[in-house]
């Protein structure tokens, strides 16, 4: 099917809830969009809020931030663990992520260390329910992740590693483990994996993240980040079958390198009609829609890099910049920081983008937007850099 390059941008949008009317409400809205995008990435740091919650924020009407934390650790519908990269996802997917709890008992650092205390760590669990790390008394350090730790932090987190331990809640960044089976019903600890083969479960995974990005193409994209053993040959091997499958559905878009590909089911949305008035939202760093860098370069003339790990000086923007959307364009980017303790959201710069025009309706839609997130954040104010006044 031959789409023009708006055609696609909107279809896009329209999938992701992004364009239009909210079609996501509140907290049931937030779990149906998370089943949708299969899952959202997790990341701890917290300049204007998590990637997860900013994600939600812009396609969900109503969330507040309470709302993802009770989904996860009091309703035990939506959990925390490794899909592409460190994500949430639907709980009813576990039985879906057997190989990546097999790879971390293989690949296992500092084994013979967390051997030894295991046992102990699984008791004082059981004794006290949750426990963080500093609860534990295995002072000495092990070879860990990025660099070294207490071997109280790195036996933790190889039991939920390995599915043995679950995240029972968090109080701020600190993390407190339980038995997995205890946070969880059996229906979903016991439940068998659903791929009879290999290539059924790559099959799986890659379906999952077209679905979640709105389309996507065969060619390396860190949209398929996380899938392990996922190779060119399979994954080009997933795409003919699931084409020829009738699952996905090719695109060939305008301007772009590649055709890509969709799910047969969401087509539909090619023919509604734009219905209501045109938003304008802040998006998360790590958003579903952007997964594919390239891709969104190609199909919106819109180049973001996340430079939180970039070194300052060789920053083009800031540390933490979110890009900005309005109507069906990626319209430029901000810098926002919250200051709690001054109930205050500052928007420290707003960069619009080469020929979008900084035109007066711009400037006002990203304060209304400025607004709405400063009260997303429980500001009573918020302070506009002079390029939005």
């Amino acid at each position: 099917m031959q789409v023009t390059n708006l055609q696609a941008r909107r279809f896009l949008l329209k999938k992701q809830g992004l364009w239009g009317p909210y079609r996501f409400r509140g907290k049931q809205g937030a779990l149906a969009y998370i089943r949708q995008a299969g899952c959202i990435q997790f990341d701890p740091i917290d300049v204007c809020g998590k990637n997860p919650e900013l994600a939600l924020q812009s396609r969900v009407a109503g969330f507040r931030k309470e709302m993802l934390s009770s989904l996860l650790y009091k309703d035990r519908l939506l959990l925390d663990y490794f899909d592409k990269n460190l994500s949430i996802f639907p709980a009813e997917d576990w039985k879906c992520f057997g190989r990546t709890r097999d790879a971390f008992r293989r690949r296992l650092r500092s084994g013979e260390e967390i051997a030894e205390v295991e046992e102990e760590v699984l008791r004082l669990v059981r004794e006290k329910g949750a426990v963080c790390s500093r609860e534990l008394s295995f002072d000495r350090k092990v070879d860990w992740a990025w660099a070294s730790t207490r071997l109280s932090r790195a036996a933790l987190e190889s039991l939920y590693f390995r599915g043995v331990l679950a995240i029972h809640h968090k109080e701020g960044t600190v993390k407190y483990y339980a038995d997995f089976r205890e946070c969880f019903p059996e229906e979903i600890w016991n439940a068998p994996e659903p791929f009879a083969r290999e290539e059924d479960y790559f099959c799986w995974r890659v379906k999952r993240r077209i679905g979640a990005v709105g389309f996507l193409w065969d060619r390396p994209s860190d949209a398929f980040l996380g899938i392990d053993g996922l190779n060119s040959a399979r994954r080009t091997s997933c795409f003919s079958r699931l084409a020829a499958q009738g699952e996905i559905a090719p695109l060939e878009v305008d301007g772009l390198s590649k055709p890509v590909y969709c799910l047969q089911e969401d087509l539909a949305l090619l023919d509604e009609a734009p219905q209501g008035r045109t938003r304008t939202e802040f998006l998360a760093p790590l958003d579903c829609m952007l997964w594919d860098r390239n891709l969104i370069r190609e199909l919106f003339g819109f180049d973001y890099k996340w430079e939180i790990y970039t070194p300052a000086e060789e920053r083009k923007f800031g540390y933490y910049v979110l890009p900005v959307l309005s109507g069906d364009i990626l319209a430029g980017r901000i810098e926002a920081v919250r200051h709690t303790a001054r109930g205050e959201l500052e928007v420290r710069r707003f960069w619009p983008e080469p020929g979008v025009g900084n035109t007066r309706a711009l400037r006002q839609a990203v304060a209304a937007c400025a607004g709405r997130f400063a009260k997303f954040h429980g500001c009573g104010d918020c302070l506009l850099p002079p390029e939005l006044l």
